[in-house]
């Protein structure tokens, strides 16, 4: 923008050029987060502090001089909405890197108040397309954060306004990306059908929309004892099924496993954001900074609107990084990074859901390379002969082998794959603590259709009681008749803690059932096997998901106490035909 100077005192120059330097220093510094490396711990922490310490000084410097800037520099609301979502991305990829929901609300509040604001409302006026654009993708953005909150009311009316608005861009200026917005938008609306399997309804038969995050009251029970002795601190959750819905780089296999491994936000963040400001007032009384907390790990802390501003935020997450359709030197980097940070009895956990990468060897001299694997990128870059006339493996594809080098240190790990039990065959070379989860490789003709919706194994972990509304074909759940269902999912969850820490079972498991976030999926993986075990339709091992090592059949998986809970369950969603007879058991 080209500002003239002329005509303006020496105080209101001060004033615009002040104000010029520290928005070019912004975007500068805003510009060059893309070139931080994604891993790591330490490498990306100065930087952000210096961008959340520009964006601090240029928002209260608008704030204080706003009329000046007004009438002297032209400033404009559009433009002030700009800045104000340069931050809500800020706290949005903060959270990213640390995997502290708190900066999902805080990014929230930024969004909202843009929204409440109507700060873009005038861009179309300005009659130039890349302000559009920059208003089109601040609602994809925001729609990602009200995602992951479970906003899912303000996500419908978001969806509505950004197909209003790419319409009027499309109709406007005829854009040469006019289909990519078109898919982005049908993205969207197919996620969110997917992610509502199962509607839970109140009574006046609206949806309810439930959170599954870790939280007090589905932290599962546990005996304690010495060996439980590891916790959960770094997370790879790699995403790669070419049929499955996604939205912005997540798929919903991914979309579910992040949730599962948070824990619910214990703050409240009873923001008054929405409200438009009265005339004459600005708006976001706050700012921010970066401590240093334990560990050298930098949090920004919200100050001016809440007592002890400046006490640093505990960490309440494991660590996490997502990887959407990764090479595999991507993978290998980021278990790398993960492996190298954790620190004495730490855990580190690999999810992937992808998938299968089928070997033709018909007689495997190596399992951790002969079986196959997993595919974590839709590059194929093998499916030729080399100049010797050998076929070559596929390069992008993971490999029970590739993941020896990382059983130095605890390693948990859960493959949802049509090839997954291929990872059964893993050694402990090094006799640190290590298990495999692994989905069922097959499913049912009658639920394949539904796949592109999410794997049935994670929406186990995910969800329980969502799985099994689903494999009985209940699509409505009324909220009374919900909690009382989760009252047995509940009973078996802490039937199953109790048999766990009594059964003759590998001492791998129990180094990790002291973790809240690893006894929750192992309980549920539990829970999994018992339901498909006596499901009708789920005849045959490869319908049943797998574990190594394995766990015990009489002492657990087989245990007349979970059956009968799971029957329990059954018989009071009145599904008790789905299931096996008390005669049919083995």
């Amino acid at each position: 923008m080209v500002v003239k100077m002329a005509g303006m005192d020496d105080h209101d120059r001060k004033i615009v050029i002040e104000f010029c330097h520290l928005l070019e220093k912004s975007k500068q510094l805003f510009n060059g987060l893309r070139d931080l490396p994604q891993y790591g711990h330490k490498q990306w922490q100065a930087y952000f502090g210096r961008t959340f310490d520009i964006y601090t000084k240029l928002w209260k410097f608008q704030q204080q001089h706003r009329q000046v800037l007004d009438t002297k520099y032209g400033l404009k609301r559009w433009q002030i909405g700009e800045i104000a979502s340069k931050i809500g991305q800020l706290y949005y990829h903060y959270y990213l890197r640390t995997s502290e929901t708190n900066y999902l609300n805080e990014a929230y509040s930024f969004y909202a108040a843009i929204r409440g604001r109507a700060y873009y409302s005038r861009a179309a006026k300005e009659d130039r397309s890349d302000l559009m654009v920059k208003k089109l993708r601040y609602y994809a953005r925001f729609i990602v954060v009200c995602l992951l909150l479970k906003k899912m009311k303000l996500v419908r009316d978001l969806v509505m306004e950004l197909d209003k608005q790419i319409v009027d861009y499309t109709s406007t200026y005829e854009p040469d990306d006019q289909l990519e917005w078109s898919l982005v938008l049908e993205e969207i609306k197919s996620f969110i059908k997917a992610d509502g399997i199962v509607s839970v309804l109140h009574a006046d038969s609206n949806t309810i929309v439930l959170s599954h995050r870790l939280s007090p009251l589905t932290t599962p029970p546990v005996e304690k004892s010495t060996m439980m002795n590891l916790s959960l601190q770094e997370i790879l959750i790699v995403g790669n099924c070419n049929d499955q819905v996604k939205f912005s780089e997540l798929t919903m296999d991914m979309f579910r496993m992040l949730q599962t491994l948070e824990r619910e936000p214990q703050d409240e963040f009873n923001h008054i954001y929405d409200a438009s400001p009265a005339p004459g007032r600005v708006p976001f009384e706050k700012s921010y900074s970066v401590t240093s907390t334990k560990g050298g790990v930098g949090y920004p802390v919200v100050t001016g609107c809440q007592e002890n501003g400046d006490r640093p935020l505990k960490r309440e997450n494991p660590h996490k990084y997502l990887l959407y359709k990764p090479s595999f030197s991507q993978v290998m980097v980021f278990l790398a990074s993960g492996f190298k940070e954790l620190p004495a009895n730490g855990a580190l956990l690999l999810y992937i859901s992808a998938d299968g990468c089928f070997s033709s060897t018909k007689h495997p001299e190596d399992t951790g390379y002969d079986l196959g694997g997993v595919i974590t990128s839709s590059k194929r870059e093998s499916d030729h002969m080399n100049k010797k006339g050998m076929h070559l493996k596929e390069m992008h594809c993971l490999y029970p082998g590739d993941l020896h080098p990382f059983t130095r240190k605890p390693f948990f790990i859960i493959v949802d794959s049509d090839n997954s039990f291929v990872f059964q065959h893993i050694p402990r070379y090094f006799g640190q603590p290590m298990v495999v989860l692994m989905s069922p490789q097959d499913i049912p003709p009658s639920f394949q259709d539904h796949q592109h919706n999410g794997s049935l194994f994670t929406l186990f972990l995910h969800s329980p009681l969502t799985a099994f509304c689903f494999i009985c074909n209940i699509l409505n759940v009324p909220i009374h008749h919900w909690e009382r269902c989760q009252s047995f999912i509940d009973r078996f969850v802490t039937e199953a803690s109790r048999l766990f820490g009594r059964s003759r079972i590998d001492p791998a498991y129990l180094q990790f059932f002291g973790d809240d976030f690893l006894r929750l999926l192992l309980l549920r993986y539990v829970f999994c096997d018992v339901v498909l075990h006596l499901h009708r339709s789920f005849k045959g091992r490869q319908l049943r998901p797998r574990c190594q090592p394995p766990l015990p059949d009489a002492d657990l998986l087989e245990h007349p106490s979970l059956q009968h809970l799971v029957l329990d369950l059954a018989a009071h969603l009145e599904v008790r035909s789905h299931f096996i007879d008390g005669n049919e058991m083995d």
